[in-house]
């Protein structure tokens, strides 16, 4: 690469912005529009890509750990939230319900594990049955004010990595610590580190669902979970949801701020509620333990904190263009076999071409391209890319097929770069 490339491709470093919002617009992640309503983002298609890899992370820890993946629809009869305890808790919330002109109309579900019960309870289930374990990355909604919303991370609807587990008593400690692995080994693979775990659970308000007694009993059990996975970890009297204790996974994010990013719930009032049971080893009925769990939780609130904690500079798997090729002369050949190339692993390529290398390498600093790759006269005789790790400097001249084969290999393991030395 000669010295005048050397400079385009030095010149220009991005400032460090914190704001998603900002990073989000220098990267085209969403947009918004007054016809379709604040607090609904559409997704751009570097923002899908983004969001894509992050379901697919969520796919692969919930079939790693058993789970069934289902869909249910976003839509419920208002008697489903009313004795979920949905709308009496969260009335505000929601969306009003739909005038479809029944005495029982339809309503935008806040959470979908309603829905999940009725699936569970679809068919008798044996002790030898359980656990049973359903996943779903659904869509669920929130009237929020419109003072309130904010970018990714206030939204109207939130699309959520949501599981919920079906056990017996016994089989609770264990569920609870395969959670528990699950969400670190998420936040390993994303770069996050845990600050601490809160239990979030009741204070002597009025505010819960359930008997008293219930509750003693699941927070202990959350106890004992933490206390044998070791783990850093509060006390959260109050801050437990309204039908159980929780663990809250407590994280920093850019500006040193707590943040919750993944919760573990156990939940002994809906099983009751909608009567879901099991038939043990002597033959009675009992009641079964519901635990609500996600790894990497809201895909929106996610984007954001990543966006922020790397300053849009994503890990390479997830960075929404893994290459940006920046062709020099006149061969647009070249170029697109070049592009193919890359494509063919599975590589997210930009083509940057016309106006100046400056300017070009400017545009792809912007948008936090994760490699830069020219490709002039004398690569093309060469038949390599002459590329840029654009956030260590790294460099290397690679063939187009090995480039594609490294991101391959890089992305198939979550790497954070891209390995280009020799």
């Amino acid at each position: 690469m000669n010295t005048d490339l050397n400079a385009d491709l030095n010149a220009g470093a991005e400032p460090a912005v914190l704001d998603h919002r900002d990073l989000a617009r220098a990267m085209g992640i969403f947009t918004t529009s007054p016809l379709v309503g604040p607090g609904l983002p559409l997704w751009q298609p570097a923002g899908a890509a983004v969001r894509r890899e992050l379901e697919r992370l969520a796919e692969d820890v919930a079939l790693a750990g058993g789970c069934e993946p289902v869909y249910t629809p976003v839509l419920g009869k208002r008697s489903l939230f009313e004795r979920s305890g949905h709308l009496a808790k969260f009335a505000a919330d929601m969306f009003p319900a739909l005038d479809d002109g029944s005495d029982d109309p339809l309503v935008l579900r806040p959470a979908n594990c309603p829905h999940h019960a009725q699936l569970y309870a679809a068919e008798p289930r044996s002790h030898r049955d359980l656990p049973v374990r359903y996943h779903e990355l659904g869509s669920m909604f929130r009237a929020e004010r419109s003072g309130v919303l904010s970018g990714l991370s206030r939204v109207r609807q939130i699309n959520l990595d949501d599981t919920h587990v079906f056990c017996r008593p016994d089989q609770v400690a264990d569920e609870v610590r395969a959670a528990l692995d699950a969400v670190l080994g998420v936040l390993e693979v994303l770069g996050i580190a845990l600050d601490h775990v809160r239990l979030s659970r009741s204070d002597d308000s009025d505010g819960w669902l359930g008997a008293p007694a219930q509750w003693a009993d699941a927070e202990d059990r959350l106890r004992d979970a933490l206390a044998s996975a070791g783990l850093p970890w509060v006390d959260g009297p109050g801050e437990a949801a309204f039908y159980g204790p929780k663990l809250d996974v407590q994280v920093r994010d850019a500006r040193g701020h707590e943040e919750t990013l993944a919760t573990v719930q156990l939940d002994l009032n809906q099983p009751e509620r909608f009567d879901l049971g099991y038939t043990a080893a002597d033959g009675s009925r009992q009641r079964v333990v519901m635990i609500h769990r996600g790894t990497v939780g809201s895909m929106e609130r996610m984007v954001a904190f990543l966006l922020e904690q790397h300053a849009g500079r994503l890990p390479v798997w997830l960075a929404p263009v893994q290459v940006c090729l920046l062709p020099v002369g006149d061969d647009p050949a070249a170029a697109a076999e070049a592009a193919g190339a890359l494509r063919r692993r599975g590589v997210r390529v930009r083509v940057e071409s016309g106006g100046s290398l400056g300017n070009r390498v400017r545009l792809a600093r912007g948008r936090r391209d994760a490699l830069l790759a020219v490709l002039g006269p004398r690569e093309a005789r060469a038949g390599v890319l002459a590329v840029t790790d654009a956030a260590t400097g790294a460099r290397a001249e690679l063939p187009a097929d090995e480039l594609g084969r490294r991101l391959a290999e890089a992305s198939g393991a979550r790497a954070p770069r891209v390995r280009l030395d020799p």
